[in-house]
Order: structure tokens, then sequence, then C-alpha cells
């Protein structure tokens, strides 16, 4: 084969090789927007079947990674360990991992991993990805707060493990000067941690009355372990009142809003249908 005919040779397979691309981005598209089609019905496997399609198609094809994951995610029980909750859990952080591949930051698949580790109990792991949210966009107040939940969690539970030891009643100050001392070491860096980022949740968003209540439970896990000096945990314990009656004030507040006179609830304007 001369130089010519072996030059035109190539060009002849790097346009049946584009054209072949480009076919399977055609077909990648009508795989997606049938799983879509199916998602949008619940169907979630038969769901999972196209994208997965789309993806073995056009594995570059971003929203089709993020529909799969999204789908995978749907299937997981939060608080349930079983091998199948695992498994789904893990294909949808798998697929949000290829998504980061392919847009780093992507604040969806970020949130989404942090909501999956969140739902099989590896809060560390959770956090860790809502750090990367805060990294990813500062101002959104959600982050902040769930970190602060995840450490409250971390905190309560423990605690009141030992409180039942010690045959304590809710009421009851902790005076056990050695189990206290333990809490306070076991306890006070997150404590510490859900008191800041609940404030910036709340300096972002100022009647955002979730993270309100959280400060209110996180003061009462400080009061706890402050056996040793009443003063200050007189002084949690007011604070914790404080934000439990902001927390109302807010919710009346907003109440009162939705409600026209005698208590009926206004009618929302309707939006118009195409």
């Amino acid at each position: 084969m001369n130089r010519g005919l072996r030059a035109a040779a190539v060009v002849a397979l790097a346009a049946l090789v584009s054209l072949a691309a480009g076919c399977n981005k055609l077909k990648a598209r009508d795989q997606l927007n049938k799983g879509v089609q199916q998602y949008k019905a619940a169907h979630f496997e038969q769901a999972i079947d196209h994208f997965k399609n789309a993806v073995a198609l056009d594995p570059r094809l971003l929203n089709a990674r993020l529909y799969l994951a999204t789908a995978y995610a749907n299937q997981v029980v939060e608080g349930i360990e079983s091998e199948e909750n695992l498994r789904y859990a893990s294909l949808a952080i798998e697929q949000f991992q290829e998504v980061l591949k392919l847009k780093p930051g992507n604040l969806n698949s970020l949130k989404g991993i942090a909501s999956l580790y969140y739902k099989t109990k590896k809060f560390d792991q959770s956090k860790e990805y809502q750090r990367k949210v805060i990294d990813a966009d500062p101002s959104d107040p959600e982050p902040y707060y769930s970190i602060a939940a995840i450490d409250w969690q971390q905190t309560y539970v423990p605690r009141m493990e030992e409180r039942a030891k010690l045959g304590l009643k809710q009421e009851e100050p902790l005076k056990d000067k050695k189990v206290c001392a333990e809490i306070r070491a076991q306890n006070e860096g997150k404590v510490k941690e859900g008191i800041e980022m609940l404030g910036k949740a709340i300096q972002l968003r100022p009647d955002y009355d979730e993270a309100m209540a959280y400060l209110n439970l996180m003061y009462r896990e400080r009061a706890d372990y402050e056996c040793e000096d009443e003063a200050a945990r007189a002084a949690d314990l007011k604070t914790a009142d404080e934000w439990s009656a902001k927390v109302m004030d807010i919710r009346k507040q907003r109440a009162a809003k939705q409600t026209g006179p005698g208590g009926i609830v206004l009618d929302q304007p309707q939006t118009p249908q195409e």
C-alpha cells in the first residue's frame, strides 16, 4: 500500500471511530432520558438499568452518573446495616466519586456522599465530606448544621449510657467526678466544634430554628460535664434555655405569618401552568 492509500485508510478509520463515538453518545442520552422517566415514576430498578447503560455507552456523561448514584442512594435506608443496604450505599458512593473525578468539587456528589455515610452510621466520614461541602460553598449553612448534629449524636449517646449505669434521672446532675472527667475528655472537643458550627450556621441563616434547637442541646451537653464548676453549669443551662426560647419565638412568628384571622391558613399563590 503506497503512502497516499495508507493515509486515506487512516482518515477513513478515524472517521468511523468518530462516527461510532457519536452514535454511542446519542444512544447514551437516549438511555439517560429513559432512565429519568423511570426515575420520576419511582421505578428505581428500571431507572438504574437505563443509567448503567448510559454510563457504559458514554462514561463521561456526567448527568448519567449523577442519576445512577442518586438512584442507588434512594435504595439506602437510614440506620439499616444489612448487606444489601450497605451494597447500595457503596455503589452510590462509587458513582459520586466518579463524578468528582470528572468535575472536582461537584456539590451534589459531595453532599450525596456525606448523606450516605451518615445513613450507614459512618459519622466521621460523613463529617469529612460535610467539610468538603463547606470548602466548596462556605455560604451554605446546612453542612455546618449537619456536622454539629453528628457531634451531638456522638456525645449524647455515650453520656446517657454512663448516666444510665449510675441510675441517674434526666434532671439529676452528674456528680461522680471520675465518670464526669471521662465524659469531659471524650466529649469536650466535639461539643466545642458543635457549638462553633451551629454559630456559623445561624450567622448565615439568622432564623435557622433547627440549628438553635441543637445549640440548646449542645449547651446541655456541656453543662453535664461541668461537674466541678457549678457556676459554669448554671450558665450553660441558662444559655440553653435562652436558645430554646428563641426557637419557640421564631416558630410562633413563622406560624403567625402563615395564618390569617382566626388561624386560617392563607392560600399560597399558584404557579401558572403552561
